[in-house]
């Protein structure tokens, strides 16, 4: 594993949030999957993880993305905790993962993987967190692998035509948005290789 992505760990994430700007908008929602690979070298879904996320001091809360996604930010059902809190419960097994699998660090992977890692990243700071697991700025985006491979960059468009069963009603769930894209990852990486791509990278190498 620690080969197949120059010494990264592909970790899946997804947020749900109250706007587009990652400064000053809350983020509600942070979900993780983590990555493995069988004994043939393909690409599979290992762990998931998810936290519900109570809005920062002062926090901007847009009603239009709140209507999108359904979410109450205060209400006593979420359970949910401080970004603080809840960065740590992602960061620390997604450490755990690099660190069994020989990696030097995570790479994120997301849907438009930008607003994902700009919401993680503005959290990690606010929070004071010094040990992001993350390449800061490096990361893998599904809605362009897909766009390559399956003509497709919406997500639940993407899986439709990857053949994964996509159901719109759980959708803009992170957890849900995040195993979605996982598995879609996971397929366009795995297709690639039995396309013969990623066993002619190997021959080259060999062969330099």
């Amino acid at each position: 594993m620690a080969e197949r992505f120059r010494g990264y760990l592909p970790v899946v994430i997804d947020v749900e949030t109250a706007g587009f700007n990652a400064k000053t908008d809350a983020l509600l929602e942070i979900a993780a999957v983590t990555l493995t690979m069988d004994e043939q070298g393909y690409l599979i879904v290992d762990q998931s993880f998810v936290a519900e996320v109570a809005p920062f001091e002062g926090a901007n809360l847009e009603q239009a993305a709140l209507d999108f996604t359904g979410i109450d930010p205060f209400s006593p059902e979420r359970e949910a905790i401080s970004e603080l809190e809840a960065l740590e419960l992602i960061f620390k097994p997604i450490r755990k993962a690099v660190k069994a699998h020989g990696c030097k660090r995570a790479i994120l992977v997301g849907h438009n993987a930008s607003f994902d890692q700009g919401f993680v990243n503005e959290a990690a700071a606010r929070s004071d967190i010094k040990r992001n697991p993350f390449h800061p700025f490096s990361s893998f985006d599904t809605a362009t692998l897909a766009g390559l491979a399956y003509g497709q960059t919406v997500l639940a468009k993407a899986c439709d035509v990857a053949g994964i069963p996509f159901d719109g009603k759980q959708a803009h769930s992170a957890l849900y948005d995040t195993e979605k894209t996982a598995e879609l990852f996971c397929g366009i990486i795995n297709r690639w290789k039995d396309l013969g791509g990623w066993d002619m990278v190997l021959d080259l190498q060999e062969h330099d």
